[in-house]
């Protein structure tokens, strides 16, 4: 029985596997294997075609569209800017030029004043000067007046005292009037 065993054992054995090939190699599967390519290519060719690239177009249109709208008011910006700049530098210059203008009118102005109140001041003083010179020469009168008078009495008193007679009038008035000249 151990044979028979042995038999069967042989004989229920798997056959010994047949050399196969890589089956995108098999030649008697190469129908199929178009069919589903051509297909599966198809199916990618219609999604692609009616889905994806749509959709991708859209958003290099849009894209390209919001990239080309940036650009024009970018130019538009850059040239208010330089306008701006312009009309900065030109309400600068009016300015300077107002601010130099006013400062001249202005000090000539504060000139004129000063030299107005200069001359004023001077017509006073000259007028003060006037009336106190008037007033020295009425003074320096007065007592030129009296030193004739003092004189007088003076050269009485001293020759009177010397002497001791009364002295003549008339001699002592001619007397000074020579150290007059």
């Amino acid at each position: 029985m151990a044979e028979g065993t042995a038999q069967t054992t042989a004989s229920q054995a798997p056959p010994a596997p047949a050399k196969q090939q890589f089956p995108p190699f098999d030649t008697t599967n190469f129908a199929s294997l178009l069919i589903w390519l051509a297909l599966t290519f198809g199916l990618l060719y219609w999604l692609m075609s009616r889905i994806a690239l749509p959709r991708v177009a859209g958003i290099l249109e849009a894209r390209h569209h919001k990239i080309n709208t940036d650009v024009l008011a970018a130019h538009a910006k850059r040239k208010e800017a330089d306008q701006a700049a312009t009309d900065y530098q030109k309400t600068l210059a009016d300015a300077r030029t107002n601010a130099q203008a006013l400062a001249q009118d202005t000090q000539t102005r504060l000139a004129a004043e000063a030299d107005a109140k200069r001359h004023a001041l001077e017509a006073e003083l000259n007028a003060k000067l006037a009336a106190a010179e008037k007033q020295i020469e009425q003074t320096k009168a007065k007592a030129m007046a009296n030193v004739d008078q003092i004189a007088r009495e003076t050269a009485a008193a001293i020759v009177e005292h010397i002497t001791g007679k009364p002295a003549d009038t008339a001699a002592i008035a001619g007397a000074i009037a020579k150290l007059k000249v």
